[in-house]
């Protein structure tokens, strides 16, 4: 649902700012005051092209803004996260229905939603402050917002849409999702079985290349600790005298020579146990003393046992360093890095073992594949056979509502065809006919319904099928065009109906449809010092009546006329 939208500098618009709510809002206004401009902005959220020309006269930049809430399903996650989109956590809500599911509980994420206008062009989409394409835009607003007005029926001459309705007055969601999981386990068999059905000289030559590469890099017999062991070890065959000088030296100075440090440290021990017998202070470091003296002689025979180990050796530094280059030159080839060598070993024994057995492995998958088909079909039976028995309801349900829009000849058909290929959604076709005038053949629905009758069908099939599982947005643009009185009220009840699952946006001219808003905004244009603006501001209770009144009586409204008013507004709570 659409809860905030901001517009700036849009035609006649210098800035609105519009807060709505759950159910049906409704915007109503004098002819020419401004209402299409508001459509208009919300097509644009939804990736529709604008144009600079909407930019309001003497400005350079405009900006179209929209806060949503929506229900993130598969479809749309992966829509997110293919452009890289965040989105937050979704927060959970109840929402009441009224109809065949009474209530579902839904999680609901915010997105935010800006298009930047400019007269250089640089004009520019933003998603939750993260820029975008319109044409991410575009597939997002299909999710988000739904307008049917003149020339906006796209998503009904869609048949995807058709089949998505069908299902939905069918109730077939899980039916569905056990058509979608077993296509999908279908779909990985057989690409396992594409990738075995390669060219067999491609085969071979891959063979040729796996084993050489195995054997290569089994022959090189590398383990995981071995290079820095014979990196340290080269360091010290590389400087065997200067090592020799070095710990033959520190064992003179710490152990050997007569000035040692440690006969220093025993001279001073002496020296410090004669002053403890005078001064209490050098009492007590006896302790530590010996501590030093045992880390000293230790550290001593260190560097003797070391120097006695040092042995000039360039036979065995030319080995390690041949060594080192042999790692080197493997790992290079297969990863950089010893650990990444053994697994590129592991990844071409299992892809060896894989083309090896790779006959067995063609007639087990060929087996399995014939078992997923098999799946896959007895799920798509299962569906097809309930929207064959939707079918039927659906069109009768529909063709009996229609009735009440100013319909009452019409006539409509759902038509189930076999698709040739598998689809995830099953093996059916299905798309809506319809004929407006009686004598005349049902034909395909986008070829022979107008912009207003296709309004109204719209929401017949809305509140027929009873379903909005994003929370999108549904828009009517002037559905009431050619109709009035009681078709009118009968027009706003079924507004009211789908406003009951879905966020309703109407634009009307009729009080008896205005009368069952849950929220009611007119749309002003006013003239101050010679320039023309537009606002939109929501009515209190007791400005609902004027406003019913002047759409009742025109432009001089009578006592009578707000009596009316009083009356439709009661009759419709």
């Amino acid at each position: 649902m659409l809860s905030h939208l901001r517009i700036k500098n849009i035609a006649l618009i210098d800035e609105l700012e519009i807060e709505f709510g759950n159910g049906l809002n409704l915007l109503t206004g004098e002819t020419g005051s401004g209402k299409s401009i508001i459509v208009d902005s919300l097509s644009a959220l939804t990736g529709e092209r604008v144009s600079n020309d909407l930019i309001k006269q003497g400005e350079d930049t405009a900006r179209i803004e929209g806060i949503f809430f929506i229900n993130i399903d598969t479809d749309l996650r992966k829509l997110f996260d293919e452009a890289g989109i965040e989105v937050a956590e979704a927060r959970t809500v109840s929402v009441a229905r009224t109809s065949v599911r009474a209530q579902r509980e839904r999680s609901t994420t915010e997105l935010i939603v800006r298009r930047d206008l400019s007269l250089t062009g640089k004009n520019r989409v933003f998603v939750n402050n993260q820029l975008v394409t319109q044409n991410f835009l575009k597939r997002l607003g299909t999710h988000l917002v739904d307008i049917h007005g003149q020339g906006e029926q796209t998503s009904l001459y869609d048949t995807n849409t058709h089949i998505e309705m069908l299902d939905d007055f069918a109730d077939a969601r899980l039916s569905k999702m056990r058509v979608a999981e077993s296509y999908s386990a279908m779909t990985a068999i057989k690409n396992d079985l594409a990738g075995l059905r390669a060219d067999e000289s491609e085969k071979l030559q891959l063979l040729d290349i796996l084993r050489f590469q195995a054997n290569e890099i089994k022959t090189a017999d590398l383990k995981a600790d071995e290079e820095p062991e014979l990196e340290e070890e080269k360091k010290r065959l590389a400087n065997v005298e200067k090592l020799s000088a070095l710990s033959t030296e520190a064992f003179s100075l710490l152990y050997d020579d007569e000035r040692s440090t440690l006969a220093t440290l025993d001279r001073a021990a002496k020296l410090i146990d004669e002053l403890s017998e005078y001064d209490s202070r050098f009492r007590g470091f006896d302790e530590q003393l010996t501590s030093a003296r045992a880390v000293i002689d230790e550290l001593g025979a260190t560097a003797r046992d070391f120097a006695s180990t040092l042995e000039a050796s360039p036979e065995r530094l030319n080995d390690v360093e041949n060594r080192l280059a042999e790692i080197t030159r493997i790992t290079r080839k297969y990863g950089g890095s010893v650990e990444a060598t053994l697994a590129h070993l592991a990844d071409a024994e299992q892809r060896l073992a894989n083309i090896e057995t790779a006959e067995f492995r063609e007639e087990e998958l060929k087996k399995q594949l014939a078992a997923a088909e098999q799946n896959y079909l007895t799920h798509a039976a299962a569906l097809h056979e309930i929207r064959v028995k939707a079918a039927a309801k659906f069109a009768k349900q529909v063709e009996k509502d229609l009735g009440v829009v100013a319909l009452e000849k019409a006539k409509f058909e759902v038509h189930i065809e076999t698709a040739e290929t598998h689809k995830p959604i099953g093996t059916d076709n299905v798309e809506f006919y319809f004929s407006a005038n009686p004598g005349e053949s049902v034909r395909s629905l986008a070829k022979v319904a107008s912009g207003g009758e296709a309004s109204r069908l719209m929401l017949i099939l809305k509140t027929a099928a009873d379903a909005n599982e994003h929370g999108k947005s549904a828009v009517f643009d002037e559905i009431d065009v050619g109709i009035g009185g009681r078709v009118a009220e009968a027009v706003g009840r079924k507004l009211k109906d789908l406003a009951a699952s879905t966020q309703v946006f109407c634009v009307t001219h009729q009080p008896q449809i205005a009368s069952l808003a849950d929220r009611h905004f007119l749309v002003e244009k006013s003239v101050t010092k010679g320039k023309t603006t537009i606002t939109v501001r929501e009515l209190s209770a007791a400005e609902r009546i004027e406003e019913l009144a002047r759409m009742l009586a025109g432009e001089t409204v009578t006592e009578q006329a707000r009596d009316n008013a009083r009356a439709m507004l009661a009759s419709a709570k």
